[in-house]
């Protein structure tokens, strides 16, 4: 996995905007997420299609309003909680890569190396395959209204949709951050719609299930585990409030931008998730919701009249920047793994002018087409979101470790004890509920985790390499990527081979 001795430091390289930006003479990531754009990359990844689409799989097994909403509610403030946890390993452990980073920093590599692989083998590439795949099928939807869009038509709508924002995100930061702010703005005006519908309708006395007495009556008989099961769909869905600390390194003053976006991202969600529920619920009653598989569009249908095509229009464009966030994100993680030796060291070259990481995203996008090909992706996506909620609770349990590990370290932001802790206990309940509903899939899941251990100890634990395979991996980087960079490439592997004892590289 790696070609050479494993490497700690960050890229450089021969630009003059590298001298700027590490201070060294090198190329590096540039500090070019402001405060606007950290706030639209959390938002924006949360806010997918989920809250659009199906938020009946919470009412489903919440057995009631009422419960449903105090679910969305709960999830938001456990999410908070373990956003404020991951900032202060942010802001003390500031390096890109989030959860990869500090589970590697703290509980050493091999744990760190199964963060990563289940991120870079299954999770990312599947997640922004189906997200792609829900964009074209929104797009697409309109032009086969009896019956549903051929399945190639919409791999390949998709993968358009993949190659267009990865060509955005190589050329430039910016241009990213700009793409997801628009389509983050974009998402939430048409929520804010749905928000004010809500508002209207209870203003005309549309509320019958928002009584006490009505929002409790259970349409079906309550069950702990049912309820259970909710929290984990609520939890799901408020899934990428992490994605912030991906890209630390690229945040203007982290130490300011980094808590102050989850301050106030994460309930922003919260108030949007829970207030567009309580608009549903004015407009649908709970077996009306239940039928729906675009509950939003639904809604739309119901209240907007002529005007109803803006709820399927606003979900193509949630997912349209739901794709760009992951990408961008995911992109720095495979670049944060690489630079630690965990991933081949090509991954973790940026472009001398562009300063992306290009090579991570074209393989994050090659990744994401291969899963296009599948048809197994939502399988494999039930398989390890129990790992992905497990390394959550081993990330935020890390936070604890580091206090008694290193008590004196600087840490800009230092919460108390009790909020970890906090998340831990509702952590360890959602997952002993999943081991015990669902044994066969969390094993699987399990299992391909591991499949991770013999591939650390022969491609990163394993220095002492033959020459043959260092000489092999270095002849296929150089051809690979001499395709694609020309002349940048050839001068700064000269570069690269002449600095190779600093760990520099660049494109």
């Amino acid at each position: 996995m790696t070609d050479g001795p494993r490497q700690r430091s960050s890229t450089a390289g021969s630009a003059k905007d590298g001298d700027k930006e590490s201070g060294g003479g090198g190329v590096a990531l540039k500090k070019e997420i402001g405060l606007v754009s950290a706030c639209g990359i959390i938002v924006g990844n949360i806010i997918g299609s989920g809250i659009f689409v199906s938020p009946k799989g919470v009412m489903e097994n919440a057995s009631s309003v009422g419960v449903a909403l105090i679910v969305w509610i709960v999830t938001g403030v456990i999410t908070a909680i373990g956003a404020l946890c991951y900032a202060e390993l942010g802001v003390t452990i500031p390096k890109s890569g989030g959860d990869y980073s500090y589970v590697k920093d703290i509980f050493g590599g091999l744990a760190g190396f199964l963060r990563l692989w289940i991120a870079v083998l299954v999770i990312y590439p599947t997640n922004q395959a189906v997200i792609a795949l829900t964009f074209s099928n929104y797009v697409l939807q309109p032009l086969f209204p009896t019956c549903f869009p051929p399945e190639n038509g919409l791999r390949l709508l998709a993968a358009v949709c993949l190659l267009l924002l990865t060509w955005v995100n190589c050329s430039s930061v910016r241009w990213a951050t700009r793409v997801q702010d628009i389509f983050t703005a974009g998402k939430l005006l048409a929520l804010a719609l749905i928000i004010i519908m809500g508002i209207v309708q209870i203003c005309k006395g549309e509320y019958y299930w928002l009584e006490p007495a009505n929002a409790f009556e259970p349409f079906q008989d309550y069950d702990v585990g049912l309820i259970a099961l909710a929290f984990l769909q609520g939890s799901f869905a408020y899934g990428g409030w992490n994605f912030l600390n991906y890209v630390t390194e690229e945040l203007v003053d982290p130490y300011v931008n980094l808590p102050r976006a989850i301050f106030i991202s994460i309930p922003l969600v919260t108030f949007v998730y829970v207030f567009a529920n309580i608009a549903y619920v004015t407009a649908m009653s709970p077996p009306e919701l239940l039928a729906s598989n675009a509950v939003a569009v639904t809604f739309g249908e119901k209240l907007l009249g002529v005007m109803s095509w803006i709820m399927p229009i606003s979900v193509a464009l949630s997912t349209f920047g739901g794709v760009n966030g992951s990408l961008f994100t995911s992109s720095r993680l495979f670049f944060a793994g690489a630079r630690e030796g965990h991933l081949p060291s090509l991954l973790a070259m940026i472009h001398v002018k562009r300063c992306t990481p290009i090579p991570a995203l074209l393989f994050t996008c090659l990744s994401t087409l291969l899963m296009l090909c599948t048809s197994d992706m939502y399988t494999l996506i039930n398989y390890v979101g129990f790992i992905n909620y497990l390394f959550y609770g081993v990330t935020v349990a890390g936070q604890i470790v580091l206090r008694f590990k290193q008590p004196n370290i600087h840490r800009p932001i230092k919460v108390s004890l009790i909020w970890p802790v906090i998340y831990l206990i509702f952590w360890a309940f959602l997952l002993i509920f999943s081991l015990y509903s669902e044994p066969v899939v969390c094993g699987i899941g399990l299992a391909i985790m591991l499949t991770g251990v013999p591939v650390y100890f022969l491609g990163v634990y394993w220095d002492n390499k033959p020459q043959c395979f260092d000489a092999f991996v270095d002849v296929v980087k150089k051809n690979c990527f001499n395709v694609y960079y020309g002349h940048f490439f050839s001068i700064c592997l000269k570069e690269n081979m002449l600095l190779k004892k600093n760990s520099t590289k660049c494109l």
